[in-house]
């Protein structure tokens, strides 16, 4: 029997098939990024379309991040048209724009238009506006219309993140005619489980589930079984905000409107998933003071990304400093103080960082406003209070133990109840402050809360260590 190219490969790489490309780690193989690397170097084209293209996009997304630049760059043009442009809405955004920049708009225009409309427009937003209507001019003007009223939707709002495509029908159909249309249109999306009901002008009526459809005889309308859409998402609501609802209501799917209330597309739960772990990486991000950075970053962007808020970090900074100075001769005496300073100011930053990290996530989910916001306060201060309390006494015996003098082990104990109790209240009140004057909390809140806990720190144990030894 002869053997094909095909049966040649697979014999050559026997351990290697489509799902095992990940290591336990869940990073790509070495041994399969070293494989993929040489044929790119060969140009072996037919391991690449047997072991690369028939990955799915998230895996291959995966392998391209782990691939060096140029190897990057000759995968998607050793696979030309076998290249799943889906993939690029699984990297980040450098990496994204990298490759789109190495290919030719004719290519880009023929894989868009195999794309499902959520994923094409999250490849045509980043590209420059010259390129994006050339790519644009060369689509079907259906979808061109389609496109370009998704794109004219503000960034991260639900209008861009919506699907075009989806199926609508009159009331007055019937179950048997709906499911005909079903069976016999070419142009309804791939997959779907909810059936939109609409007037002529395309106003929203209600939705019919697809279990539905298929419980119900054929001559019944749709009128009659269809419920009202309860959770319609206007398309210019913030994507984060459109995700709480599908949170709050276990939506797999919502319909998406304009300002008339008529259909313009319909929001599904892949693409919330997505929007639910990239708002809480953006959260975390913003809380370290690193903006919208990315691994893929050059050294200068993100080092342009986090100079700002170290700035403003260092003027508070300077702002502790200045504490300390007015206390030079106190700790010129006493050196026992330069060496516990630190100490103080270090376990309310931490203390602080707790409770404002819980904060800005509440208040991202919505999770504490007007109506509970002082329970909260009341709460965290009692934790502030307590944990003070607490690690006072713990590092009040330490030190006084350390410098053989309760006196320094008294002070650092009242200190540290003070500053905890200050960062507890601070960490819930200052992201409280800057959402109601519309600042991020996440942002702004960890430069200031730190400011209060060192300046507090600082403050309480050395004036009172001036107070005391000036007494005594």
């Amino acid at each position: 029997m002869t053997e094909t190219g095909e049966d040649i490969l697979v014999r050559a790489h026997p351990e290697e098939s489509q799902e095992d490309v990940y290591a336990e780690d869940g990073s790509i193989r070495t041994d399969f990024r070293a494989m993929v690397g040489a044929a790119i170097a060969d140009r072996d084209l037919l391991f690449l379309r047997q072991h690369v293209a028939r990955l799915h996009e998230s895996e291959l997304g995966d392998l391209i991040e782990a691939l060096q630049p140029d190897q990057r760059i000759a995968l998607v043009l050793l696979l030309g048209d076998d290249f799943d442009l889906t993939a690029l809405t699984e990297v980040d955004e450098a990496i994204r724009l990298q490759i789109v920049e190495h290919l030719p708009n004719a290519q880009i225009a023929a894989a868009i238009g195999d794309l499902d409309s959520d994923d094409a427009v999250y490849i045509l937003e980043d590209l420059d506006h010259e390129d994006r209507e050339e790519i644009l001019a060369q689509l079907p003007f259906t979808e061109r219309v389609r496109l370009r009223r998704a794109l004219d939707y503000p960034e991260s709002s639900a209008g861009r993140r919506m699907q075009t495509e989806f199926v609508a029908v009159p009331p007055f159909w019937t179950v048997g005619q709906t499911i005909d249309y079903m069976r016999d249109e070419e142009g309804l999306p791939e997959t779907f489980t909810q059936i939109f009901v609409i007037d002529p002008t395309f106003k929203l009526l209600g939705t019919v589930d697809l279990d539905r459809i298929l419980r119900t005889k054929r001559q019944v309308k749709i009128e009659t079984i269809m419920r009202e859409t309860s959770h319609p998402i206007p398309a210019e609501m913030d994507q984060e905000e459109a995700a709480q609802l599908f949170e709050q209501y276990d939506l797999l799917s919502a319909a998406v409107v304009d300002e008339n209330e008529r259909l313009v597309g319909v929001l599904t739960i892949d693409d919330v998933v997505d929007v639910i772990q990239e708002e809480a990486e953006e959260d975390l991000m913003r809380l370290g003071g690193v903006g919208d950075e990315e691994l893929s970053d050059s050294i200068r962007e993100t080092s342009r990304s986090r100079i700002p808020w170290l700035l403003v970090n260092l003027l508070t900074a300077f702002l502790a400093a200045s504490v300390i100075s007015l206390f030079e001769a106190t700790i010129q005496e006493i050196v026992a103080l330069a060496v516990l300073m630190p100490i103080v100011a270090g376990m309310g930053g931490n203390a602080g960082s707790q409770t404002m990290t819980v904060s800005v996530r509440a208040l991202a989910t919505r999770d504490l406003d007007i109506h509970n916001a002082w329970r909260v306060v009341r709460r965290e201060a009692g934790v502030g209070l307590l944990n003070g309390m607490v690690f006072g006494v713990l590092i009040g015996v330490i030190a006084g133990f350390w410098f053989h003098d309760v006196n320094i082990g008294g002070i650092i104990a009242t200190a540290m109840l003070i500053n905890m109790f200050a960062a507890a209240v601070a960490g819930i009140l200052i992201p409280l402050l800057l959402d109601k004057v519309g600042a991020d909390p996440a942002v702004s809140s960890a430069v200031f809360v730190t400011a209060v806990t060192d300046i507090t720190g600082f403050f309480a144990f050395l004036g009172l260590a001036t107070w005391w030894f000036t007494l005594h």
